[in-house]
């Protein structure tokens, strides 16, 4: 009877894992060398089901999520998005569940926090500023500890021990309240324009974060981050401003 199961056709599998949850196809994957090889296809019928059922129709369509081609992709970059339960109260999620809005408050600087931190292995995500950087605009990492919102203009993320970030307006890199020095490390290093993307690239198992920008590596900005759960994070003032964040798995080298 057993062999029965493990050999049941795609189209039978399709029926059966379409009824379940994520956490339930991640113990199927385990379960024999076909339902592995079945779910392992991540454009499939299940991984799209699962992408239409959680997703919105929004973010689907848009070329938000074009650098996660698959379903599969796209379902879990959804896992990873802004946590819309860790974040400043002047700060709201979209119906897209990628893109935070910044509301227009005057006298603050409000952060926001990915949904899922980081502790081991190496993790890339695409973070798209979509609005005005106003006069500090910081993407970087975060742990639990960082505050989420202070009164005033400042580098919120960055000024403190429990987070690292690079200021997108004067290229500082940001952290414990200090200036870590320019970045990258290029003579009249280009600003940030809105709408490009920057990729994140945190490696745990080496400590260190860097960043790329149209694909160009721009070189190890943080050594030494501390053993703790590290997650993405941003910090913003100008009023009405907004940013993605898509998560993109293990980075690609080269």
């Amino acid at each position: 009877m057993d062999d029965v199961v493990f050999k049941l056709s795609d189209h039978i599998l399709e029926v059966i894992f379409s009824f379940l949850d994520l956490p339930t196809l991640r113990n199927c994957a385990l379960v024999c060398k076909n339902w592995y090889r079945f779910l392992e296809d991540e454009n499939n019928d299940v991984w799209r089901g699962q992408c239409l059922g959680k997703l919105a129709q929004e973010a689907l369509s848009s070329d938000l999520l074009s650098s996660v081609p698959t379903y599969k992709e796209k379902f879990r970059a959804f896992y990873h998005a802004w946590n819309p339960n860790d974040c400043s109260r002047n700060i709201y999620i979209k119906p897209n569940g990628f893109t935070l809005h910044r509301n227009p408050v005057a006298q603050s600087t409000d952060a926001c926090r990915g949904k899922i931190g980081f502790r081991h292995g190496r993790h890339a995500w695409e973070v798209i500023w979509e609005g005005p950087l106003g006069t500090v605009a910081v993407i970087g990492i975060a742990t639990k500890e960082a505050p989420l919102i202070c009164h005033g203009y400042v580098a919120l993320l960055g000024s403190d021990e429990h987070s690292w970030g690079w200021n997108l307006v004067d290229n500082h890199l940001l952290h414990n309240g200090d200036a870590q020095g320019n970045y990258p490390l290029l003579n009249n290093a280009p600003k940030y324009q809105v709408g490009e993307k920057i990729r994140v690239i945190l490696d745990c198992d080496d400590n260190t974060l860097s960043f790329e920008k149209n694909y160009e590596f721009l070189g190890v900005a943080f050594r030494g981050l501390p053993d703790k759960r590290l997650y993405p994070s941003v910090s913003a003032v100008y009023g009405n401003t907004e940013v993605s964040m898509v998560y993109l798995g293990p980075p690609l080298d080269g």
